[in-house]
């Protein structure tokens, strides 16, 4: 959807989407892959969407806020505009929920990077927009998640193409 949209706007056609996520990754994951992934495609913008599985399986919140940080700084020497998705966890996971999804705009405001508080933002409630499991995003949320993340990555866009 987000290639779609940008071969709808000619002075963003220039962009090539790299989409380097793995189903089930977690930051310490991505962290691992990150270096590689800078080195082969040199992205412009880079979205950093990570964490939820750190969530999901307990583990321990500074790793995951370490693990972050250290994906934001190594995307800005690599020289890309890094954007921030937050993540939210269930109800049932307590007080542990509520320190997990304040980790993301507390690293935000600290790299000083634009965040994106929650891509189901508004249709959280709607069951009907997730898989069987209530958890994860189904394929009629996926247009509602690109809405809430294109008004920080537009700009970021537009930056980059001027540059």
């Amino acid at each position: 959807m987000l290639e779609q949209r940008l071969a709808g706007r000619p002075e963003l056609r220039s962009f090539t989407l790299v989409n380097a996520s793995i189903s089930g990754e977690t930051t310490a994951g991505g962290l691992s892959r990150l270096p590689a992934l800078l080195e082969k495609h040199r992205p412009r913008v880079l979205v950093i969407a990570l964490g939820g599985n750190d969530g999901l399986r307990g583990l321990p919140l500074d790793n995951a806020r370490s693990q972050l940080s250290a994906m934001i700084d190594q995307g800005k020497a690599a020289g890309a505009q890094v954007l921030l998705i937050g993540m939210r966890l269930p109800p049932n996971y307590g007080r542990y929920a509520k320190e997990f999804e304040a980790l993301f705009p507390a690293l935000a405001r600290q790299k000083n990077v634009p965040l994106v508080p929650f891509l189901m933002a508004g249709i959280e409630e709607d069951i009907t927009r997730f898989q069987a499991d209530r958890i994860h995003p189904g394929e009629s949320a996926q247009a509602h998640m690109l809405d809430q993340a294109w008004p920080a990555i537009e700009p970021m866009l537009n930056r980059t193409s001027r540059n």
